[in-house]
C-alpha cells in the first residue's frame, strides 16, 4: 500500500461515527462546551501519544495482525489471542456495526423512513457494498476507499468553511455559573466515548506487512494523520458545540445536522448530512479492510481456525466473514451504549500492546526519551480514564470484562482441541 492509502486508511478509520454523535451525549453529561472542547483536547493529546508509540512498535516487528501480533510475540499467546478476539467483536465488528448505525439514522432519519423500509436495511446494505468491494481485489477495493475519503474531506472541509463564514449566526457559549463543573468521574467518562472516535490512529499497523515505505512510512501516516484529525475534530466541535442552542442538541445524537441547519439553513444540513453519509460508509470500509488482516495472520500462526488464513490478498473468506459479524451486530445493537462499550474495550487493549514498549528495550531495539514519553502517557492516562469510567458506568465493564473472558475460553478451548488433533495424528 502507497503512503496516501495508509494515511486513508487511518483518516477512515479515525473519522467516523464517534465525532458525529458523541457531543451530543457529552453536553448532557458535563453541561458546558467548554468542559467538551477539553474532551476533546485531552483524546487528541492521547491519541497522538499513542500513534508515536505505535510508530514505534511497528519499529520492533513490520507485519500485519496489529495487537495481536506484538502481544502474542512478547507477551504470551494467550494475551495476543484475547487482543484479536476483542478486535474482532469490539475493535472492526462493533466499530463497523457504530458507523453502519449511524450511516442509517443520517441517510434516513426515522420520520423520513417509509414503513416498507425495515429499521437497519441501510446499514447492512452499505456493509454489503464494502464487503464486495474489498472481497475480490485489494487494489480496486483500496482505490474506491481512496477515492470515498478524499470526497468526504472535501465536503467537511466545505462544511467548516460555510460555518465559520456565518459566525456571526453562532449562539456563542452560555453563561457560567457557579456549580458548571462535572465530577471526575463524568469528565473521564467523556474521554472514553471520545477516545473511541480517535481509536483508528493505529489502524495502518493492520496492513503494515503490505506498506511499500517499511516502518517509517506506517509511522509516519499514523502521525501525521492523528495530529491533523485531532485539528479536525477540534474545529468540527466548535461548530457542533457554539453554534446551535445547547437545549438543542443535549442528548441527541445527529447533533452535526443539528448544528447546520441553525447555522445556515437546510442547504448545510443536506451538505453535512452527505458529508456524514460518505464519513461513516469509509468508516465500514476501512474495518472490512483491516481486520480480516488480523484474522488471517491469528489463522496463520495456528490459534485461529485455518478457515480464515489467505497466501494471498485480500483474505476473501476473513473478508466475507467480517462482513457477516458486522451485519448481525447491526440487528441487535443501539447506539449509545456500543459507543461506551467499544470506548473501554479498545483502550484497554490498545495500551496493553503499547505497553510492550515500556519494558522492551535492549541493544538491538530502543526509543529516544519523547517516544518513551509518549507511551508512559498514553499508558497511564488509558488506564487512569478506563478505571474512573468503569466505576462510573460499571455495565460497560461487565460487558468489556466478559468479552476478555470469553476471549480467554476460546483461546482455552482452541489450545485443547489443537492439542487433541496433534495427539491423534501421531502414530506413537
Amino acid at each position: 500500500m502507497t503512503r496516501w492509502s495508509l494515511a486513508t486508511l487511518v483518516i477512515a478509520s479515525m473519522v467516523g461515527a464517534g465525532v458525529f454523535t458523541t457531543s451530543g451525549f457529552a453536553i448532557a453529561d458535563l453541561g458546558n462546551p467548554h468542559w467538551v472542547m477539553l474532551a476533546w483536547l485531552v483524546g487528541g493529546v492521547i491519541a497522538i501519544c499513542g500513534a508515536i508509540s505505535y510508530g514505534n512498535l511497528t519499529r520492533l516487528l513490520l507485519d500485519n495482525g496489529g495487537e495481536y501480533l506484538f502481544l502474542s510475540r512478547y507477551v504470551h499467546p494467550a494475551a495476543g489471542f484475547i487482543a484479536g478476539w476483542v478486535s474482532f467483536l469490539a475493535g472492526f465488528t462493533g466499530a463497523g456495526a457504530l458507523a453502519a448505525i449511524t450511516l442509517e439514522a443520517y441517510a434516513m432519519p426515522d420520520e423520513q423512513r417509509p414503513n416498507w423500509l425495515p429499521p437497519g436495511t441501510i446499514a447492512i446494505a452499505a456493509t454489503a457494498l464494502c464487503t464486495l468491494a474489498h472481497a475480490t481485489h485489494t487494489r480496486r477495493g483500496t482505490s474506491g476507499h481512496n477515492l470515498l475519503v478524499a470526497v468526504k474531506l472535501l465536503l467537511i472541509g466545505a462544511f467548516i468553511a460555510i460555518s465559520f463564514a456565518s459566525i456571526n449566526s453562532w449562539t456563542g457559549p452560555p453563561p457560567a455559573t457557579p456549580d458548571s463543573s462535572p465530577t471526575v468521574l463524568a469528565f473521564a467518562t467523556t474521554v472514553m466515548w471520545i477516545s473511541l472516535s480517535y481509536c483508528g490512529f493505529n489502524a495502518a499497523i493492520y496492513v503494515a506487512a503490505e506498506a511499500k515505505q517499511g516502518s517509517s512510512g506506517v509511522a509516519g501516516a499514523m502521525v501525521r494523520a492523528a495530529i491533523g484529525v485531532t485539528l479536525l475534530y477540534l474545529l468540527l466541535n466548535a461548530i457542533f458545540l457554539y453554534g446551535p442552542p445547547i437545549d438543542t442538541i443535549k442528548g441527541q445524537p445527529d447533533i452535526a445536522v443539528i448544528a447546520a441547519r441553525y447555522i445556515s439553513g437546510d442547504n448545510l444540513a443536506n451538505l453535512v448530512r452527505t458529508a456524514i453519509v460518505l464519513a461513516l460508509l469509509s468508516s465500514v470500509s476501512s474495518t472490512i479492510l483491516a481486520g480480516p488482516r488480523v484474522y488471517a495472520k491469528m489463522a496463520e500462526d495456528g490459534v485461529f481456525p485455518s478457515w480464515f488464513a489467505s497466501d494471498v490478498s485480500p483474505p476473501t473468506r476473513s473478508v466475507i466473514m467480517q462482513g457477516i459479524a458486522i451485519t448481525v451486530v447491526v440487528c441487535v445493537s443501539s447506539l449509545q451504549p456500543l459507543l461506551a462499550y467499544l470506548g473501554l474495550t479498545l483502550s484497554v487493549c490498545s495500551a496493553a500492546a503499547v505497553s510492550v514498549l515500556l519494558w522492551r528495550r535492549d541493544d538491538v531495539f530502543s526509543i529516544g526519551p519523547g517516544s518513551l514519553t509518549a507511551a508512559w502517557i498514553y499508558v497511564i492516562a488509558t488506564a487512569v480514564i478506563a478505571v474512573l469510567a468503569a466505576w462510573h458506568r460499571p455495565a460497560q465493564t461487565i460487558a468489556a470484562v466478559a468479552t476478555i473472558a470469553s476471549g480467554l475460553l476460546v483461546f482455552a478451548i482452541l489450545r485443547a482441541l489443537r492439542k487433541r488433533a496433534t495427539q491423534d495424528s501421531d502414530p506413537h
